[in-house]
């Protein structure tokens, strides 16, 4: 997959400081959550270890521990005051195991995990093809990997504004179903499952989409960004730009493209050539079909 480099020590930093306030901004983050989350109704599984990869402040933290209440959950991120807000969830007795780390470098052991959750996360890694294989090492023979990260029709408003102001880059890039899916059965996961829904997000003013982009750590981090501050000009133009999105009810839109996905973990190595697939799929969305 070829996508303009994420700078990690920027996303990094915009994160740490968002960490406090991102719970109260995060409405359409829960809601992605809320729904990667549902979907394991439809799955039978019974892990041992759960880890929650890309935790934030730990919001699936809750639900995972009331599902498996014989689980032990890992909450991993790489912004350590997201994670100190992760370690207040679950109950005294219960809290998840806080891990500081790349989810493109997992400090676990092969096979610790039965189960690994991952909701708004993959679009800040570099090397996707790097994460899913080491969340094929760490799961054990036979666990799930489910996540949700963002199309690349995500924000799609928002870059066509700042492309007629500048030739820089302003939105992160965000990874195609297809590409996804195809990184997954070279990483040698079983049965995966691709699918998609668009949601759009409203609002009054151009001002408050960037304040809550900006609330949730959601920063330009792209390393081919402009470096320094948008000046007056340049944030008028982009304003207007976007103006010209403006429906008819008086709103601004903003569009988010979800991906949800999820595959196995082979219960022995798979053999050249051939990969199982599903016979069904969850929910009633777009799919994708790898059957290839």
């Amino acid at each position: 997959m070829s996508q303009a480099p994420i700078d990690k020590a920027r996303a990094r930093r915009a994160f740490e400081y968002a960490a406090a306030g991102y719970d109260a901004a995060a409405v359409l983050q829960r809601e992605i959550a809320d729904q990667l989350l549902e979907r394991l109704n439809y799955v039978r599984l019974d892990p041992r270890r759960v880890l929650d990869l890309g935790t934030g402040t730990g919001y699936a933290v809750g639900p995972l521990q009331r599902r498996y209440r014989k689980a032990r959950v890992i909450a991993l991120d790489f912004a350590y005051p997201m994670l100190l807000q992760a370690r207040r969830r679950g109950t005294w007795l219960r809290r998840p195991l806080c891990l500081c780390a790349d989810a493109e470098r997992l400090p676990l052991t092969d096979g610790a995990a039965d189960l690994i959750v991952s909701s708004s996360t993959l679009q800040w890694c570099n090397d996707t093809a790097a994460v899913f294989a080491e969340c094929l090492r760490v799961l054990s023979p036979g666990g799930l990997l489910m996540f949700t990260t963002f199309g690349p029709d995500t924000l799609k408003e928002l870059r066509g504004a700042w492309s007629g102001v500048d030739g820089h880059t302003h939105v992160s890039p965000f990874p195609d179903m297809h590409d996804l899916g195809d990184a997954l059965v070279q990483a040698r996961f079983a049965d995966p499952v691709m699918d998609t829904e668009r949601l759009t997000v409203t609002y009054l003013r151009f001002l408050d989409l960037m304040v809550d982009l900006k609330s949730i750590g959601a920063h330009n981090a792209t390393a081919a960004r402009l470096r320094g501050l948008t000046g007056p000009r340049r944030l008028a133009a982009v304003t207007a730009a976007y103006e010209r999105e403006r429906h008819a009810d008086g709103r601004l839109p903003a569009t988010y493209e979800v991906v949800y996905g999820y595959a196995w973990a082979p219960l022995q190595k798979p053999v050249d050539g051939g990969i199982g697939v599903p016979l069904s799929a969850i929910g009633g969305r777009r799919w994708l079909d790898l059957t290839a």
